[in-house]
């Protein structure tokens, strides 16, 4: 059987294209060939795209749930680099199970396994495919068989042929799943230049910038000026030409999963704090004390200097509107590393 699927609008004189030949079974096995798909460059149809937005922010109720998403960006690292997205298992679990480690949730689940999740379940979403069938969340299996896992055929074959849906793809994953301190990080980390996937053209179908909801343009300023310009955890209060310098207006919980541009979801932190903070190397008690993780590790005297940060109290000023205790308990379940150093 041949499928022969141009996108919307082809226009004739566009004459180059992608041929994939690929056999894709309802069980999500890449097993020989049957048919081809062609895609024209640059035109993304809506059907194989609308699949890979469907995963922009993965959560159960309020729960972070990234580890799709981060097989997704790893792939899309890999077909950058190397013109295809095929990913063994041997290779994929030790990344894959680090960038879940480094960027997802706090978890007890051990390494090997958290990243045999999303590499057997993504089948289900009709983005990814397996050269074995093998049996969802095993680790065992897909060492043995040594399995190797990529885009579904007409995936790929439209984010190798237009470079800038495929940046559009990473951009609108990372930027629903992670704060904006984070995802230059992940981007690096899966091989992908963060300047050139967050200044990406909007190309992907339906998709506006990640969040759909507006933030506050006043927020910022609201922030800062309730926690007196410095930040809340160490007292930095730089400024240059009368101007905070260093300092952001940090979410307790996180903009994308829900976090209102509101004061009592704010905190003025400095840069290095902001991005410990959404790390989960920092956090905060409902006692309004600092936290630090004791994974958090560190040997020079500068880095050392954040282990006194922990149980410090924040100290606003009288009239301030501090953390609400749910965004308080939703950064300690979803965001902060491990347990608390021992006071």
């Amino acid at each position: 059987m041949f499928i022969h699927r141009p996108p919307p609008g082809e226009c004739p004189h566009l004459s180059r294209r992608v041929h994939v030949e690929l056999r894709i079974p309802q069980s999500g096995v890449l097993d020989g060939k049957l048919g081809s798909v062609e895609v024209e460059p640059g035109k993304p149809s809506s059907g194989a795209l609308a699949r890979l937005a469907a995963l922009r922010q993965h959560r159960r109720g309020e729960q972070r749930s990234p580890h799709k998403p981060l097989l997704v960006l790893l792939a899309l690292g890999r077909l950058a680099a190397t013109g295809t997205s095929q990913l063994p298992w041997s290779e994929a679990e030790p990344t894959l199970a680090g960038l879940i480690a480094e960027f997802g949730p706090p978890s007890r689940t051990g390494r090997a396994q958290s990243a045999a999740y999303p590499f057997t379940r993504l089948r289900a979403d009709g983005v990814w495919v397996l050269d074995q069938d093998v049996p969802m969340d095993l680790v065992g299996p897909l060492a043995a068989g040594n399995v190797s896992g990529r885009f579904e055929a007409s995936v790929e074959a439209e984010l190798r042929a237009s470079p800038e849906l495929a940046r559009a793809a990473a951009r609108d994953l990372v930027l629903s799943n992670f704060p904006d301190t984070v995802a230059p990080d992940v981007l690096e980390a899966v091989g992908l230049d963060p300047a050139m996937v967050l200044n990406a053209v909007d190309v992907l179908p339906g998709a506006a910038v990640v969040p759909a909801r507006r933030r506050d343009p006043a927020w910022r300023s609201a922030v800062l000026l309730a926690w007196d310009r410095q930040c809340a955890f160490c007292g930095y209060d730089g400024q240059l030409a009368a101007a905070s310098v260093g300092i952001d207006a940090a979410h307790v919980r996180w903009f994308a999963f829900d976090g209102p541009d509101a004061l009592d979801n704010g905190l003025a932190l400095c840069v290095l704090h902001h991005k410990l903070f959404d790390l989960g190397a920092l956090g905060l008690n409902c006692r309004l004390q600092v936290l630090v993780s004791a994974v958090f590790t560190a040997r020079t005297e500068a880095g050392r200097a954040v282990y006194a940060l922990h149980g410090r109290n924040l100290t606003p000023r009288p009239g301030t509107v501090v953390p609400a205790e749910a965004h308080i308990s939703w950064h300690a379940r979803e965001v902060f590393k491990g347990e608390p150093l021992r006071a």
